[in-house]
């Protein structure tokens, strides 16, 4: 299925969900979150050995919360992490 396919596009807009996709020859637009998943599956799904969905649900939020955002330091943010960039 094409990203901006008739099907798709009418999935999209029937459960009120934005189409989110680059302009033509951006391949940025989804870096961030590109980096952010890779960081996930790296760090806690892999290291976790999540074997089941309900695994997953239970222990990547606390991931996130707790070492993503209060411990990790991101090269892209001077070395700081998340919670002390916003402060």
């Amino acid at each position: 299925m094409q990203y901006l396919g008739h099907d798709y596009v009418v999935l999209l807009n029937e459960h009120k969900m934005a189409i989110s996709n680059s302009a033509k020859g951006n391949p940025y637009h989804h870096a961030f979150v590109e980096s952010f998943m890779k960081t996930l599956q790296q760090e806690e799904g892999y290291l976790a050995n999540d074997e089941t969905d309900v695994d997953v649900l239970e222990n990547w939020p606390s991931f996130i919360e707790e070492v993503y955002n209060e411990k990790r330091l991101h090269s892209g943010i001077d070395y700081l992490t998340p919670s002390e960039l916003e402060e």
